[in-house]
């Protein structure tokens, strides 16, 4: 039979739905989101032996006094597990998906009860939802509304959805056709004959599935952790993921207490709804006749009144809990003032050691962060959504090929920062003359014949049986073991231990070099092919959401004697304090290299460091142009950041080059020589010094934005007049730049006739472009560089290759004469002061956006998303 491409068309018919339904997929997603955190906010807000009480009561109104006391010592017992904010963050993922799916599936149970059309159609959708394995329900889950809880709360939803509908369908069919019928003998409405005779009936069948529907919830909601759903879900995969049988027990002794509680509960439930339950349990209660206090269930508005009290007091708690984190916040280092960073790691050893350290770091500099496990598929796809913002172990550019080609145009490459990596076969240090895989051969006997590897499924082993071992000569002689990763280091630490010889599969970066003295055994054929990088990849915009970040991340490297020692420390943390303690080990790595996290989050301003000259005043003047504006703003942030004292004037150029010469001011930052500023500096260059230029060369130039086809050159405009609709935008008639494009670049080109220079003014200029630009219409406009224009907008210089405009100029600092003698260590850092075009444009946006009046705080803006820009214009020594 001919291939069915089903498969196909289902990634078609997905395709489409996420090119045209996104904005019903991030509504859902909201209002999931929104549930989800109110009710975990109620859940997890509180204390958790007060919440453990309310929880307690509950179970004592419901099921009595020994029921509440194993109620209340099960959730002591999760908190004592340090897995209580996971636990309530699942409970609330459970209540969320529970009541939607009961919302759902009563109503549609009661139709197909009552419409055996709606009951047979229903039937195979069912069976599908009910068979289906759970794992599937990710994918669209994940596709759709990105990794998170949504696509958890969804996946549950549907996955708990059958025996809700069925038990309810079930339950009233099964009421006697003979009181249906008499009800209507009666003369009583359909409605009435659901409310008041089929619905109490069949109660105890329905509240049966409202059971079944809840502890298939927990179910799923555990699967969810795989696609970044958090809770306990997520420790459990951890636990697979990373074979940590400890963290495994814990968060599975977690998960069953809450399904206990749960099954138990609403058990329980029906007896307090039902007439037929509350006729029961009054029958048991009067046949007890010893032990009739464990029997005891308070009144309703007594067990409220319990769970009131103890909500009160948690609540209470919760709130001077707040007030005293907030008031113990530090502000010297609050880059990021309670800004969210969402971080997403891979299982693997760097992986985790680098997440945790950037979750350290960040927290230190002022973040909120949240951290996700995923296998690489939903990592990728959710970094590309901004689900996660970045992740810090792609393998490029090999490893991870397939998901940064599907994905790359949605994510930013941060660079390597650790590499090359390497496969290797590792001896420990104390086997002599083994010092290459050359070496192997004829040593069978010493190692017992016998190379220990990993799972047998890994690339790595694949290279070493089918390349490495011919390529040397050793197949024969040595049998390659596959066991698992875990089991391979468990018997290398066995062998050292025993000081036997033993030959292992490693690779490059592993803790294990931190831990052990081994050997990598040379590859001189290059059997094992070349070693990748390990790159940070973050979602599109993340830059601007959180420039400092970025630049952090753009900077980063750790060398591979950093990154196994720290993966070591991570690995002694949780051997001696349990599981979940990576941050822990982080923590105690960086006490023992101190200074790194100031190196890897260098803060804006650079810390404390003063300048050898702090307490100086420098006298600072600038005329309003754009750069000088932006230069005069970044140096007296830096400046005060040095421990200067600086003031600030605004003036003229006539006035400033006076003012300097006499010494009035020190120095300015926008003198463009050698021609638009010629005269000043010919009559005042004897009482100046000229510090250098630090940006050049300036231009003149015609510019359209980059959405405008073919024309990339002046010559590019001749014959494309209809398109500009014959005009080129100018500024104010009398700037020379008008007088040099009327005069010469026009006639240069051939353009006049065709083209009508418009005079404005400079801000009429901007807002035609501003406007064009949000209409996508073509428009050719006189600009210049350095201007801020070019870091807001996708603009094109065009070509000017006859040299009509002429030749550009540099911008100098100029101050004083006697500026040197009276300030040595800012005559250095400005005698080396360079700002690059993006740099300067990027500063002038900042400017541009904060608006008049708030340039020093556009500024500091500014050196926050460049963080290592006080380093290198005004390093501090000593």
């Amino acid at each position: 039979m001919p291939r069915l491409s089903f498969g196909s068309w289902v990634e078609d018919a997905v395709d489409w739905l996420q090119s045209n339904l996104t904005f019903i997929f991030d509504f859902i997603k909201t209002v999931l989101g929104g549930m989800y955190d109110g009710v975990n906010a109620v859940l997890g807000g509180g204390e958790p032996l007060l919440m453990a009480g309310i929880f307690a009561v509950i179970a004592f109104w419901l099921r009595g006094v020994v029921p509440a006391v194993l109620t209340f010592a099960g959730f002591a017992l999760i908190d004592s597990l340090a897995l209580w904010g996971e636990a309530m963050a699942t409970l609330s993922l459970v209540v969320v998906a529970a009541v939607i799916t009961i919302v759902i599936a009563v109503p549609t149970g009661i139709w197909a009860a009552r419409n055996n059309r709606v009951g047979a159609a229903l039937r195979p959708v069912l069976d599908v939802m009910q068979t289906m394995p759970a794992f599937v329900y990710l994918i669209p889950g994940v596709m759709f509304f990105g990794v998170g809880v949504t696509p958890g709360v969804i996946a549950t939803i549907v996955f708990a959805m059958p025996p809700g509908v069925r038990m309810t369908e079930l339950g009233i069919r099964q009421v006697d056709s003979e009181l249906v019928e008499a009800a209507e003998a009666f003369g009583t409405t359909p409605g009435h004959t659901l409310t008041r005779v089929q619905l109490p009936l069949a109660l105890p069948t329905i509240m049966a599935g409202i059971n079944q529907v809840i502890m298939l919830a927990l179910s799923m909601v555990v699967i969810g952790g795989m696609a970044g759903a958090g809770g306990l879900g997520e420790k459990v995969y951890a636990a697979i993921t990373q074979l940590q049988v400890g963290l495994a027990a814990e968060s599975g002794i977690a998960v069953v207490i809450l399904a206990m509680y749960l099954d138990r509960m609403t058990g329980a439930l029906n007896e307090r709804v039902s007439p037929l339950g509350r006729r029961a349990a009054a029958k048991a209660a009067a046949g007890a006749r010893r032990l009739k206090f464990a029997h005891y269930k308070p009144g309703t508005a007594v067990a409220m009144t319990g769970v009131v009290v103890l909500a009160l007091v948690a609540g209470g708690l919760n709130i001077a809990g707040s007030a005293d984190s907030k008031a113990t916040a530090s502000d010297s280092t609050d880059v990021g003032k309670g800004q969210k960073i969402n971080m997403g790691y891979i299982p693997w050893d760097e992986g985790i050691a680098s997440t945790y350290l950037w979750k350290e770091i960040l927290e230190q500099r002022g973040y909120e962060t949240g951290i996700t496990q995923l296998d690489a598929g939903p990592l990728y796809s959710g970094v590309a959504r901004g689900d996660i913002d970045f992740q810090t172990d792609s393998w490029l550019p090999t490893t991870h090929k397939d998901y940064w080609d599907k994905y790359s145009d949605q994510l930013d490459d941060m660079g390597a920062w650790y590499g090359p990596t390497s496969l290797e076969l590792t001896v420990p240090s104390y086997v002599k003359g083994i010092d290459s895989l050359e070496d192997l051969k004829g040593q069978g006997k010493k190692f017992d014949g016998k190379i220990i590897g990993i799972e047998a499924s890994a690339g790595m082993m694949g290279t070493l049986n089918e390349k490495v071992l011919k390529e040397y000569g050793l197949d024969g002689e040595y049998t390659v073991v596959s066991s698992s990763t875990s089991s391979m280091l468990a018997e290398l630490n066995a062998s050292i231990k025993k000081k036997e010889p033993v030959v292992v599969t490693l690779w490059s970066p592993h803790w294990a070099y931190g831990k052990h003295d081994l050997k990598k055994l040379k590859d001189p054929k290059g059997a094992w092919g070349k070693g990748e990088e390990v790159h940070t990849v973050a979602h599109k915009g993340f830059a601007k959401k959180a420039p400092a970040v970025a630049a952090w991340l753009k900077d980063f490297k750790l060398t591979e004697k950093q990154l196994t020692s720290l993966e070591n420390e991570i690995q002694n943390e949780i051997q001696n304090a349990g599981q979940g303690k990576e941050q822990d080990g982080v923590r105690a790595w960086l006490k023992k290299n101190p200074g790194l996290v100031d190196k890897l989050a260098p803060v804006p301003g650079g810390g404390s460091k003063q300048g050898k000259d702090a307490g100086k005043t420098v006298n600072l003047g600038y005329f309003p142009w754009d750069e000088a504006i932006a230069s005069t703003y970044l140096w007296q942030n830096m400046l005060e950041d040095r421990g200067y004292s600086t003031t600030v004037k605004q003036l003229d150029p006539g006035p400033l080059y006076t003012g300097l010469a006499q010494g009035q001011l020190d120095v300015q930052f926008d003198s463009w020589l050698p021609t638009t500023h010629k005269d000043y500096w010919d009559r005042y260059k004897d009482n100046l010094s000229d510090l250098g230029s630090w940006y050049g060369p300036t231009s003149l130039e015609l510019s359209v934005p980059s959405y405008v086809k073919g024309i990339d050159s002046l010559e590019d405009l001749k014959g494309q007049g209809k398109k500009f609709d014959g005009k080129i935008i100018g500024i104010e008639s009398s700037a020379g730049m008008m007088g040099t494009l009327n005069k010469k670049v026009l006639k240069e080109y051939g353009l006049e006739g065709e083209y009508k220079v418009v005079s404005s003014s400079t801000s009429s200029m901007l807002a035609e472009l501003n406007r064009s630009i949000k209409k996508k219409e073509p428009v050719v406009v006189t600009l210049w560089s350095p201007h801020w224009a070019y870091g807001k907008h996708d603009l094109k210089k065009l070509e000017d290759p006859k040299g009509a405009w002429g030749e550009g100029e540099q911008i100098h600092t100029v101050a004083k004469k006697d500026f040197a003698k009276d300030f040595p260590e800012l005559t250095g850092w400005l005698k080396d002061f360079e700002l690059s075009e993006a740099q300067l444009a990027s500063l002038e946006v900042e400017i541009q956006k904060g608006g008049a009046g708030k340039e020093k705080e556009s500024a500091r803006r500014w050196m926050d998303a460049n963080p290592d820009v006080v380093e290198k214009l005004t390093p501090v020594t000593g």
